[in-house]
């Protein structure tokens, strides 16, 4: 069967890095199904990939994406075949800018009619929210959080999710304008690091306090000011590397990245009881995939049940793929930007 995709064909700026192409679809395999597709969500791994910083990508030309929603039109012989016709929510391993993707019978949710641009928002990003902050190291009540990027696709879920567990939260953003938002979510105290140095800015609000939990998205220079922003049974989540975007010296670019980053003596984290916990939610649903199977299932009840509000950002047309990939890019977005087919 032949179907078309919008292929990642050259590194650099959006403009030119995407091509509208047909291709010849595989079979489908026992445990696979195929849906049509309605809409894409992007993620910022997809930038990276574009820039050529993200390994796990396959090599160019290639599809990436790793979320949609549409409607199972076939499925493979250990498929249950009432599926045909429903409408889901599905997680996919590459290929999520297709007009057909094939994925694996535990990465989809049915999901009704709701809104493509307010359930993509749960996929991956609130996935990835979820399992930090209620599976791998939960918050606990009274635990202040520190969340970068916070008004972005996982940052709006992790506020949410924090204050559902009782958390004090400390939402960091770039621009004044996104201020309201996180605090109409939830935020107590927003910091613009733009604005003033974030560590010492928090270091005051706290008054010597220290942090117990930062979710950090951007890692490089960051890293060592929130290690020593975190106290004693102190969580670090590391799930991304967006200080390596725009970096305009290639190997050079990264080894100042890593530098900046420091390196770290296991037994110092263990004498000042300190965790860094490293997320790479591609590797989990690689080896693990009922765990991101289960997030997915707890994220979409609790959107359901009105405990979770998806933030749309933007949504456009497959034709604006590159203004939307730069949108995303330049760190002006807010909350899940969608492209429809």
């Amino acid at each position: 069967m032949k179907s078309e995709a919008i292929f990642l064909i050259r590194k650099g700026a959006a403009e030119q890095a995407f091509e509208r192409r047909t291709f010849e679809l595989p079979n489908l395999e026992a445990n696979e199904l195929l849906i049509e597709s309605e809409a894409f969500g992007l993620n910022y791994a997809d930038v990276m990939a574009r820039n050529g910083l993200y390994r796990e990508a396959p090599p160019m030309p290639c599809v990436v994406g790793y979320e949609l929603v549409g409607k199972v039109v076939e499925v493979g012989s250990a498929v249950d075949s009432s599926l045909i016709g429903k409408r889901v929510l599905a997680f996919c391993r590459f290929g999520g800018y297709g007009k057909h993707v094939i994925t694996k019978k535990y990465g989809i949710v049915l999901i009704e009619d709701h809104p493509a641009e307010a359930v993509l928002a749960l996929c991956t990003q609130a996935v990835t929210a979820y399992y930090m902050s209620d599976i791998l190291s939960p918050i606990q009540k009274g635990d202040k959080v520190l969340i970068h990027a916070a008004a972005g696709g996982v940052g709006t879920m992790l506020i949410q999710l924090a204050k559902r567990r009782g958390a004090y939260v400390i939402a960091k953003i770039g621009n004044a304008s996104k201020t309201q938002l996180v605090k109409d979510l939830g935020a107590d105290f927003v910091v613009n690091y733009n604005e003033s140095d974030y560590q010492k800015t928090i270091f005051s609000h706290l008054k010597g306090d220290r942090i117990d939990v930062s979710y950090n998205p951007v890692a490089g220079s960051t890293f060592k000011k929130d290690l020593a922003l975190i106290g004693s049974s102190g969580r670090l989540f590391i799930f991304g590397g967006s200080e390596l975007v725009g970096g305009k010296f290639g190997i050079l670019s990264t080894l100042n990245f890593v530098f900046k980053m420091g390196f770290i003596l296991p037994i110092g984290l263990m004498m000042r009881s300190k965790n860094i916990l490293g997320v790479n939610m591609l590797k989990i649903a690689d080896n693990r995939p009922m765990i991101v199977h289960d997030c997915l299932v707890a994220v979409v009840d609790l959107y359901k049940k009105g405990e979770l509000k998806p933030q749309v950002g933007a949504v456009f047309p497959v034709s604006k793929i590159a203004e939307a990939h730069s949108l995303l890019e330049s760190g002006k977005s807010t909350g899940k930007i969608t492209v429809l087919w």
